[in-house]
């Protein structure tokens, strides 16, 4: 008897088995688990502000003030290059009495107001042997925009206002060289507006100067000329806008920015896959650390190889045309820039989600998206000079490559290969390195005896 009443004794002594769902927030045996949610909230919060103040304010900062810096440009008179920096007199030379080519120079050179987008540079004129030179310098990205003064534009008004000739037509005077697919942002919201404003005000000008010197000349008729060709008094001298590589494909927008977005999210899905394949297959706790480092790298390159081929694919679907500077070739091309792109920012991925684990990689995720984000959508040059680390960085690199194939412009695949490939190695080395110091910590951990 008294050995059953101490068995009900012990048996009434053991502590309930606590019951699951059954308190609220506010209860009070709750209060360590309330305190820890609270104050995780709170860090994360902060810690948000705090990324916001710092990373997000780099993609503002890059459209804050713009332009901040002006694209360089060249005015050129009878082939031969007059600029400098504004503010600075320059003495031209007359090759035919050119008032034409004088006129244009001295206000393009003269701008220093505010609004001005362009800074113009002087260069010799041996470099240029007619037109086409120079616009292949402009495609050549050795500047940004270049402005012709035709040879005997001066004369070739003058005799059509003493023959009055009906034909004569002012664009022909002069010539603007542009390359569109060489940044369209910056042509549609700076280059175009600004260089379409000042030549009309400089036709314009030169336009009432024109007829007020007629009128004082004895030798022509005003009413002859208004009735048989009135643009040789209206328009004596106006431009064509030769853009030499045309943003001509809409889509491209998707791939050279938007896109690039997208290439950088499918890396990260491709991390969190590989990431909680190993944990549920059980095999990341099993292998020893160099096949699992083998094992990471190895899978991750087949995955983004096919990714990427998928990816590009999507850009063929939609009948983008890759053949205009690489031919049939183009393509391939294509998908090799998308397969070493993915592999500059994933393996990036890749090896810092070892190191900060998956509950502060999207720190990293975000950080890693701005700073590449922010130099792609305008030209480097019009940034602020903190901006110039975007010449080392994938998305640029990639863009750029991706202008290339799609619209001809200057070949810089080598450099732009040779950069992505950069961060790809940086990455193999420090990704085996991260694994390690994992391991390390991990077996360090199991190792120590749990307190009692």
């Amino acid at each position: 008897m008294a050995d059953s009443a101490s068995i009900v004794t012990v048996h009434e002594e053991q502590p309930a088995t606590p019951i699951l769902f059954s308190n609220e927030f506010t209860d009070r045996e709750l209060a360590a688990q309330r305190k820890a949610y609270i104050k995780s909230l709170v860090v994360g919060c902060l810690s948000m502000v705090v990324l916001m103040f710092s990373v997000f304010s780099i993609y503002w900062g890059a459209l804050w003030k713009l332009p901040d810096h002006k694209l360089p440009g060249w005015v050129v008179v009878g082939w031969f290059l007059f600029s400098s920096t504004p503010c600075l007199t320059v003495n031209f030379q007359d090759f035919d009495g050119s008032t034409i080519g004088s006129t244009v120079a001295n206000t393009l050179l003269s701008d220093t107001a505010s609004t001005s987008r362009i800074s113009w540079k002087q260069m010799p004129a041996s470099h240029f042997s007619g037109p086409d030179e120079v616009g292949n310098s402009v495609v050549e990205q050795r500047v940004w925009m270049a402005v012709v003064i035709h040879a005997n534009a001066t004369s070739t008004l003058n005799s059509a206002a003493s023959s009055v000739n009906s034909s004569y037509n002012g664009t022909q005077a002069l010539t603007v060289y542009a390359d569109e697919a060489r940044n369209e942002n910056a042509f549609r919201s700076l280059l175009r507006p600004y260089i379409t404003t000042t030549m009309d005000t400089i036709s314009q000008s030169f336009a009432h100067t024109f007829a007020t010197q007629l009128a004082n000349s004895s030798s022509s008729s005003i009413a002859s000329i208004l009735q048989s060709a009135p643009q040789i008094i209206t328009q004596p001298v106006s431009y064509t806008i030769d853009n030499l590589r045309p943003f001509d494909v809409p889509v491209a927008s998707a791939i050279t920015f938007v896109g690039l977005i997208y290439l950088l999210v499918l890396c990260f899905f491709i991390v969190i896959i590989g990431s909680g394949a190993r944990l549920a297959s059980g095999i990341e706790m099993k292998l020893t650390t160099k096949s699992l480092i083998k094992v990471r790298l190895v899978s991750t390159l087949a995955l983004y190889f096919m990714i990427s081929l998928f990816y590009s694919t999507v850009s063929r679907a939609f009948q983008v045309n890759f053949d205009r500077k690489f031919g049939s070739a183009g393509f391939v091309i294509f998908w090799m820039v998308n397969f070493v792109g993915m592999l500059s920012v994933g393996l990036a991925l890749e090896a810092m989600i070892t190191l900060l684990t998956p509950r502060y990689m999207p720190f990293f995720m975000i950080t890693w998206v701005i700073t590449n984000v922010a130099v792609c959508f305008m030209p480097i040059e019009v940034l602020p000079h903190f901006y110039r680390y975007g010449y080392a960085y994938p998305f640029y690199n990639v863009s750029g490559a991706i202008r290339t194939i799609l619209f001809g412009t200057k070949n810089q695949l080598g450099l732009h290969f040779g950069v992505l490939i950069a961060w790809t190695i940086v990455s193999l080395f420090t990704l085996p390195l991260f694994q390690w110091n994992a391991r390390r910590m991990l077996t360090r951990q199991v190792s120590q005896p749990k307190a009692v």
